[in-house]
């Protein structure tokens, strides 16, 4: 494999799971942390620590009431505000912790502009998906926009390390159709 296909590959990986930071939080770096484990996917050396076991079990706790709370009526609101930023964060860390054999000069503002500004679109049409789902159901149908954000958190996450670049073609579309149903709701 060349060394310009090697480092496209490791920015889709890194997008891709970027991408997931948006439906949930920790199942990405959950994810990526036994993917790296398994040794599916190489890790930068200074975040090696993703696949330890103790980082398995905080971002497993983590995930699990992350998940468990987007169910409780009024909380899922209140945690669509706080994991705005949250997700970015995620989303970088999670985009440059795969970015591997890149010089951290080249990978951070990678992983700022593309991981971040993927993690913070994706949080931003999840919550408007979620505040429509309340305004038209009262709040009886947040239950199962929650039940599609972690589905997708997972699907994007094993998406972006079985199939990196698939999964890189699919979060450029998403990202089209976003801005321009976006584009479509401020006018």
């Amino acid at each position: 494999m060349s060394d310009s296909f090697h480092l496209l590959f490791s920015v889709a990986l890194g997008i891709g799971l970027a991408a997931a930071t948006g439906f949930r939080v920790f199942i990405p770096l959950l994810v990526a942390g036994f993917a790296a484990r398994a040794g599916w996917v190489p890790l930068t050396e200074s975040f090696a620590w993703l696949q330890s076991t103790p980082a398995l079990v905080a971002l497993g706790t983590a995930a699990l009431l992350e998940v468990l709370a987007f169910y409780i009526p009024g909380l899922d609101h209140l945690l669509d505000v706080l994991a705005g930023p949250l997700a970015v964060i995620a989303g970088i860390l999670a985009s440059a912790s795969v970015m591997v054999d890149m010089p951290p000069e080249v990978r951070w503002p990678i992983a700022v502009i593309a991981g971040g500004g993927i993690a913070a679109l994706t949080k931003g049409t999840t919550a408007v998906v979620r505040a429509k789902s309340a305004a038209l159901t009262g709040g009886l149908g947040n239950p199962v926009v929650s039940t599609a954000e972690t589905a997708g958190a997972a699907a994007v996450s094993i998406l972006a390390i079985a199939a990196p670049l698939l999964c890189l073609g699919g979060v450029i579309i998403i990202v089209v159709w976003a801005v321009r149903r976006l584009r479509r709701i401020a006018r």
